[in-house]
Formats: C-alpha cells, sequence, structure tokens
C-alpha cells in the first residue's frame, strides 16, 4: 500500500519554524514525509535535516519522496524519544527547530492490516513499531478490568469505560478478542442504543485509547518535551501539532513550565528557586487549521499547534 498522508498545518509550521538555509532541523515523527519536504527544499549548502520515524513503511517512503534533498537528509528509524542519542550518534548537539506531528498517520489508518481503525475488520494490532512486542490484542485480552477502564477512560475519555471493561472481560473467557470486528462488536453491546444513534463511532474513543497505551504515546510525549527544548540553539523553535486534548495539554503544560519554571511561593517578593526561563511561549491560543484546510482534510478538523522559542543568550 502507498504511503500517503496530507500534512496538517503545513504552511502555519513552517512559517513557525523560521527557517535558515543553513540551519539543522529535526522532524521527529516523519510521516510521509510532508513537513519534511518543504524544510529540506528551505535548506542550502550547510543545512540538514534529520528525519525521524518508528515505522518502517514511513522511512522507506520519506525516503523516495526526498531523493532530491538526499545531499542534506538523513533518515533514522527509531522513536523521538531517542532523538538526542540519534543526533548524538551523528555528531550534532544542538538544532534550530523541531517538529511533532502527533498522533496516528493516514497511511496507519487506512491500511487495515495495521489494525488501527475500526472502519476494518481484521487483526487487533496498532503497533507503530512492528518492532514492538505488544499489540492491541495483548492489552484487550491481558489487561485486568481495572487496567482496561482506566486505559479507556483516561486516554478515550469514554463515559461507558467500565462498561466496556466488563463486556471486555466477559467475552474473552469464551475466547481470546483477536480482531477490530470483534472488539467492535463487544464495544457496541456495551453503550446503550440511544448514545450510539447520537455520537459517532461507538468505538472511536476506545480504539484510541487502546492504541495510545500500546505505542506510550503520552509517555514518550512527556518525557521527551524537556529534552527538546534542551536541544534547541538560542533562538530555534520547536513546533507541535497535536490531535485530541490529552496531547495538547501535556504540550500547552510543557511550554508554560519551561518559560516560567520559577517554583517559589507566589506571594515571595523575588525568586530565590533560581530557575530561570528557558525561552519563551510564542503561541498564547493554538493555530488552528482553516476552513479551508478542514474542508479539504477532515482529519485536520482537531488538530492544534504550538509553538515554543528557547531563549536567547
Amino acid at each position: 500500500m502507498e504511503f500517503k498522508h496530507t500534512s496538517v498545518l503545513l504552511e502555519e509550521t513552517i512559517d513557525n519554524l523560521q527557517i535558515k538555509p543553513e540551519g539543522i532541523y529535526v522532524d521527529g515523527t516523519l510521516g510521509g514525509g510532508g513537513h519534511s519536504c518543504r524544510i529540506a527544499s528551505k535548506l542550502g549548502e550547510g543545512g540538514r535535516l534529520i528525519g525521524i520515524d518508528q515505522d518502517e513503511a514511513a522511512i522507506e517512503a520519506a525516503g523516495i519522496r526526498l531523493q532530491p534533498y538526499e545531499d542534506r537528509v538523513t533518515l533514522v528509524r527509531d522513536n523521538y524519544r531517542n532523538a538526542r542519542q540519534a543526533l548524538m550518534r551523528l555528531g550534532i548537539e544542538k538544532v534550530d527547530g523541531i517538529v511533532l506531528d502527533l498522533g496516528v498517520s493516514s497511511f496507519q489508518l487506512d491500511n487495515a492490516e495495521r489494525g488501527f481503525s475500526y472502519k476494518y475488520d481484521t487483526a487487533l494490532d496498532m503497533r507503530m513499531d512492528l518492532r514492538q512486542t505488544l499489540t492491541a490484542a495483548d492489552i484487550v485480552n491481558g489487561y485486568t478490568q481495572a487496567q482496561l477502564f482506566h486505559v479507556i477512560k483516561d486516554y478515550g475519555e469514554e463515559q461507558f469505560a467500565a462498561n466496556i471493561a466488563k463486556h471486555i472481560v466477559n467475552a474473552r473467557k469464551d475466547k481470546p478478542v483477536e480482531t477490530t470486528g470483534e472488539l467492535n462488536e463487544i464495544i457496541k453491546a456495551a453503550i446503550p442504543a440511544k448514545m450510539r444513534a447520537a455520537g459517532g463511532h461507538p468505538s472511536k474513543r476506545t480504539f484510541q485509547a487502546i492504541r495510545i497505551e500500546c505505542n506510550k504515546e503520552l509517555e514518550v510525549l512527556k518525557d521527551s518535551l524537556d529534552g527538546f527544548i534542551e536541544m534547541l540553539k538560542p533562538g530555534g523553535r520547536i513546533c507541535i501539532i497535536t490531535f485530541h486534548s490529552l496531547e495538547d495539554r501535556i504540550v500547552k503544560t510543557a511550554f508554560k513550565r519551561n518559560e516560567n519554571p520559577c517554583t517559589c511561593p507566589p506571594d515571595f517578593p523575588v525568586c530565590v528557586c533560581g530557575q530561570a526561563s528557558r525561552g519563551k511561549v510564542i503561541t498564547r491560543k493554538p493555530i488552528l487549521p482553516s476552513a479551508e484546510e478542514v474542508t479539504v482534510n477532515k482529519r485536520a478538523k482537531s488538530a492544534k499547534l504550538r509553538v515554543f522559542e528557547k531563549c536567547l543568550l
């Protein structure tokens, strides 16, 4: 299957990166190479782009798309949480800009074999990195009812999480839940018909939750942001596109904390903790896609772009 993915908020991201022709940039979620292509096209002699993705299909597809810029592009198959180590192996300590386009790609959703989507009846997988051993089937069949409840409630923000977890545990007593179709039917049975008719697809939130748990998406994001800001050169920027409130909240909190890391009580007349600001939040409110973009690409609807700039020396 051809790797297709329409980059969301592309122009807004490129504009906010303020690309220097001789700069060094990291695309931590390479995907189909949309953002990377635009970055690479703006680089000149001495400029460099490091594209990182844990999905082998993304690396292969982006490699083809980025061939015209192969003199200034290095591709790394890894999770972006290991970006610092990857850069150190390349002899790079600081960079001018970083892009993260979070969540699941259109290719991953539309490729039935990957098991990300509730639209296809296929094996429960959901791994972004196929070298990983943990699959969605392992979570559905191996987690306790309490664990399933917390995953579905916390990562899917699903109001019927308790009943869905109960139905999953009851269903797997007879046989393991092996396919997305089987899981769909279990979820459908756990949600009242009136509520199913009122909302979107009944499985949307639960599938999101299991995918996030399978790939440890929020954990990786939370653990990586301070390190990414540390990797920026003075004046460098990090642009992050999120697709749901859980991701956006983590990014917003991390940016605010790095702008004002002071831990002194509010009533202290002067700061005594010694925590200096690491930069400033450029986007007080997130940048949202235009109505035109949402019309062309419905998956852009929930996207939010936040930007942070490393302080000058």
